[in-house]
Formats: structure tokens, sequence, C-alpha cells
């Protein structure tokens, strides 16, 4: 699956990534409640302020434990496929996501 960022803005607005901003620099994440939407994985209409936070935000933060000590859940798998899909460095996310 490969992915391409465009200059599109995606009108949809499913499929949000929580990129926890009131914590700037969690100690922890939190687990994704959505499946990755059209304004990440829609190569002609994606958002890429969205897809960058994103990758921002795994880049710095993936590898850290979620916050309930449980593992990924399939939604979390979907956000970090999406993220290494996108050229994220697999070291940055949990292994067997």
């Amino acid at each position: 699956m490969v992915l391409s960022l465009t200059t599109g803005c995606a009108s949809t607005k499913e499929g949000r990534f929580d990129a926890q901003p009131a914590t700037p620099t969690p100690t922890c994440q939190k687990h994704q409640s959505q499946e990755p939407g059209t304004r990440y994985t829609d190569s002609e209409n994606s958002d890429p302020m969205s897809v960058l936070e994103m990758m921002r935000f795994y880049t710095a933060n993936g590898a850290k434990a979620y916050c309930d000590g449980k593992p990924a859940t399939a939604t979390d798998r979907q956000w970090t496929r999406l993220y290494r899909a996108l050229g994220g460095d697999p070291s940055h996310v949990p292994t067997g996501n």
C-alpha cells in the first residue's frame, strides 16, 4: 500500500488522529478511537497538515507504551501501518504493529 501526500484539503472529518494536543510531551500514548480516514489515506484529497501531525506524533511518541498498559488495538495497528506505509521509521512504533 503506497500513499502519497497532495496539496488538496480533505473535506471529510471522519477518521481523525488523536495526537494528544493537550499533552505536548506525553509520557505514554492513548489508544486511537477512530480508524484512519480519507484525510490521511486518499492520495488525491489528503490533508497534508493532518498527515504531518500524525507522522510527527509517531516519530516522537510512537514507541511509548499505552497509558492503560494494554497492547495496541486493531485500530492502533491501522494507524501504525499507515505511518510505516508513508515512510515512517518502524523503530518509532511498538514491535508487532
